[in-house]
């Protein structure tokens, strides 16, 4: 088993910045690609970004330009720099992590852009 737990939501205004992070332990040999999914209220869950072992990244649309995804192997923790928030960037975040055929999900963060 593999636990996930996410830090560094928040309440921020429009334009600001947050940093998410998301430390895996456990279980953790041969950890593949890692991310972050969201769901903004009333809405299914969607991908924002995710990073490959190798750092190989894959970004939403929405997204790009304004989010990186970056990750250290050493510290098994993959990070999701957020910069120019949106009020449509509210939702809870969840961090997710690949391990051969499993899939893995934390409990979920609450990130809030006022405007």
């Amino acid at each position: 088993q593999v636990q996930l737990v996410e830090s560094g939501g928040g309440l921020v205004q429009a334009g600001g910045s947050l940093r998410l992070s998301c430390a895996a332990s456990g279980n953790i040999f041969s950890l593949g690609a890692m991310g972050w999914h969201r769901q903004p209220p009333g809405k299914q869950r969607e991908l924002v970004a995710s990073i490959g072992t190798y750092g190989m990244t894959n970004y939403a649309d929405s997204v790009k330009g304004r989010f990186t995804i970056s990750r250290d192997n050493a510290k098994n923790t993959v990070y999701l720099q957020m910069n120019s928030l949106k009020p449509e960037d509210t939702a809870v975040y969840y961090c997710h992590a690949e391990q051969l055929v499993d899939a893995y999900w934390g409990q979920g963060i609450q990130v809030t852009v006022s405007a």
